[in-house]
């Protein structure tokens, strides 16, 4: 099994004639992902790869019977490709876009959670179930090189170290039931919190690696989670960007990772994601062997 989308999925890309999603359109169908149909207002009747391009999230749907879709559209217009596609019963919501405004993302999560949707982003790398389906760029036209089926879930701040880790796993003989970029704004629809529920109840996944980041509050919460009993499979952590600890009040990376004083430092956040049972590794290196470990137990 797998968590949120698979072999099942019913894909469409909004604003696919961009440039880059018409690249990430071709190579996600390269992966076997079901793209049905793409979204451009005043572009209805053309093709992208073979793919049918409609004006409106309706007619999309309508025509395929899609259930996920991928929003890659210019900042000033997500909010409302999202509230489009929640309106039209997409259940599964991928969104690429970053910087969008934060009064528009707050009331996109709003809507979003209002109608059962799950959505990733803004400002995510993609998702993909390795064997099954993809949405996003993870991998770029490597992927497969870097992931395959396997065990072990990974979440992750960052759509680069998404694939990295899942490379590493890879290498090391370790395969993959979901990866996920979570997205690296400072707000975004679904938290580490809702993954793991997600895997917890999926089958296939025996094991966990968080890759976090400096800033905001996502790695205690995930922290308090697992401590009151809401996860029960091992979880190997690492973060990037420990240096910003000695920097207070600069942003790096991320629009979500600045640290003041103590508040979104790594140090509390590897202080409580221990107490909550993680296996926090130093280097990256690690990952890899302790997760072996964790799993032969």
């Amino acid at each position: 099994m797998s968590i949120l989308v698979d072999e099942n999925s019913r894909i469409i890309i909004q604003g696919i004639t961009g440039r880059d999603a018409t690249t990430m359109s071709k190579e996600m169908m390269e992966y076997g992902a079901n793209v049905v149909g793409g979204v451009t207002p005043g572009k209805e009747g053309l093709e992208v790869h073979g793919i049918p391009v409609y004006d409106c999230v309706k007619d999309a749907v309508a025509s395929s019977s899609a259930n996920a879709s991928v929003v890659s559209v210019p900042p000033a217009f997500a909010k409302d490709a999202i509230l489009e596609s929640v309106e039209n019963g997409i259940k599964v919501m991928l969104v690429l876009t970053e910087r969008i405004p934060r009064q528009d993302v707050i009331e996109a999560i709003e809507f979003a959670n209002s109608h059962g949707v799950y959505m990733i982003g803004p400002n995510s790398g993609g998702i993909i179930s390795p064997g099954k389906t993809r949405l996003g760029y993870l991998g770029g036209n490597e992927i497969h090189r870097t992931f395959f089926q396997g065990p072990v879930g990974i979440m992750s701040r960052s759509g680069g170290m998404t694939t990295e880790i899942a490379n590493l796993l890879t290498v090391e003989g370790l395969g993959q039931s979901t990866a996920v970029s979570i997205g690296g704004d400072p707000i975004i629809g679904m938290t580490y919190v809702d993954y793991l529920k997600l895997f917890e109840k999926d089958p296939e996944t025996q094991g966990i690696v968080l890759y976090g980041e400096p800033g905001g509050m996502k790695e205690e919460s995930a922290a308090e989670f697992i401590k009151g009993g809401g996860f029960s499979k091992p979880v190997v952590a690492f973060f990037g960007g420990k240096f910003v600890d000695d920097m207070p009040g600069k942003r790096f990376g991320h629009a979500s990772v600045i640290v003041q004083g103590d508040s979104g430092s790594i140090k509390k956040k590897t202080r409580a994601l221990k107490e909550g049972g993680v296996a926090v590794v130093e280097t990256y290196s690690e990952i890899a062997p302790i997760m072996k470990k964790l799993l032969n137990r």
